[in-house]
């Protein structure tokens, strides 16, 4: 009785755990004990051979030593039988203790994760609400928040990566805090000798931290994984920052199409993989920066000085790069098909295997160039410049067509 009112409630009764492995435990005890007394008593008695109770007549038969060996004979056996009984026994109590230690655990680390994402949470919100404070070492602050937030629960550096984003393109320069503050000059001027007298300027330190941390934060991308080239990237598109200093910047795998940076200093830039399709780089600064890998496809970089640039295996398809400064540049594997490169100096510049095809390339400086294997496709080369440059194994143009359009002299290598 005692045994199916423990199990009954154990198994029904809506109780804590650790009443409930309780009564469990209880009703194994009790029935074991049970057993135990059943065993030693009437069951040795009957495994001795007495099927019913002696008669007076089998008393006198048997010799009171002959009936005490044969009923201890018997309890021994059945001692050893409950001995492994007891033995199964502790090990099913053991292997349901370890149970309920794992279930407790996985409880207290449940527990814990609630805790956590609580505590994330307010971290979140708390570091959200210091970016918008009129002070700016407030407002730097909540961006370095987030940055260690980022490190702590990297399920959230998505959504930490687009506010930072977000809060860069709502800070650029060309975009005012109020309606009534007017427009650096920066902002209106045309890109000619009026912008660049005007004086570069440093954005911001909030601004500064939340543009450098965002791209640290960009999901690891495939080379075919990813449909949307701004997926997992810091989205910076369309931001403004004419004339700005941005020199020794880290923006590497950035998404910046269509961005305004004229006139500015990205000198010893990372640049690595960034993506500035059709951004506005006229007359920027770009000495000594790392671009391998990037996007510049249909940009203007017209004036711009990329002297001594690491350029390999950019796309500059259909780029503006009038008058640019190229000298000493690597372009090893360059994309420049179709694009504009007229009166640009690309002295010592090395082309090795970039793909020139439909590159407009009259009247530019190529110097000590070394072209070797680059496609020259339907290039234009009306008076390049190719003295001293090296020409072995390009495709798409004979010696003879090259000779014929542009400048070549006896240190040429055909």
């Amino acid at each position: 009785m005692v045994i199916g009112a423990c199990t009954a409630a154990a198994l029904m009764l809506e109780v804590p755990d650790w009443a409930r492995w309780t009564l469990l435990g209880l009703a194994i005890a009790v029935g074991a004990s049970m057993g135990i007394i059943i065993l030693v008593g009437p069951m040795a008695r009957r495994l001795a051979g007495e099927t019913a109770p002696l008669t007076a007549a089998e008393r006198r038969q048997m010799t009171a030593p002959e009936r005490v060996e044969a009923v201890n004979a018997a309890r021994n056996t059945l001692i050893q039988a409950a001995t492994g009984l007891v033995v199964v026994g502790g090990v099913v109590f053991t292997i349901l203790g370890l149970r309920y230690t794992a279930d407790s655990l996985e409880t207290s680390r449940q527990a814990q994760l609630t805790a956590d994402q609580g505590q994330i949470t307010d971290r979140y919100t708390k570091a959200v609400e210091q970016l918008g404070s009129a002070k700016q070492d407030v407002r730097l602050g909540g961006i370095y928040a987030l940055q260690r937030l980022a490190a702590d629960s990297p399920r959230d550096r998505d959504t930490i990566r687009s506010v930072l984003a977000a809060y860069v393109r709502g800070h650029d320069l060309c975009t005012p805090p109020d309606r009534k503050s007017k427009l650096p000059k920066q902002c209106t001027a045309r890109f000619d000798q009026a912008l660049a007298k005007i004086p570069l300027t440093r954005p911001g330190a909030d601004v500064l931290a939340a543009l450098t941390i965002a791209p640290t934060l960009a999901t690891a991308r495939g080379h075919h994984s990813i449909v949307l080239r701004s997926a997992g990237r810091a989205d910076f598109s369309e931001i403004r920052f004419p004339r700005t200093d941005l020199s020794h910047a880290n923006l590497q795998d950035a998404y910046l199409p269509d961005a305004d940076l004229r006139g500015g200093d990205l000198s010893d830039a990372h640049l690595e993989g960034v993506d500035l399709t059709k951004a506005h780089l006229e007359g920027v600064d770009l000495t000594g920066s790392l671009l391998g890998g990037a996007d510049l496809g249909g940009a203007d970089l017209r004036g711009a000085d990329l002297g001594g640039a690491d350029l390999g295996d950019v796309n500059l398809g259909g780029a503006d790069l009038g008058g640019v400064n190229l000298i000493d540049a690597y372009l090893t594997g360059a994309d420049l098909t179709d694009a504009y490169l007229t009166d640009a100096h690309l002295t010592g510049a090395d082309l090795a295997g970039a793909d020139l095809a439909g590159a407009y390339l009259t009247d530019a400086h190529l110097t000590g160039a070394n072209l070797t294997g680059a496609n020259l496709t339907a290039v234009e080369l009306g008076f390049v410049d190719l003295t001293g440059a090296n020409l072995r194994h390009v495709r798409g143009k004979t010696e003879k067509e090259i000779r014929a359009m542009a400048i070549v002299d006896a240190k040429t290598r055909f």
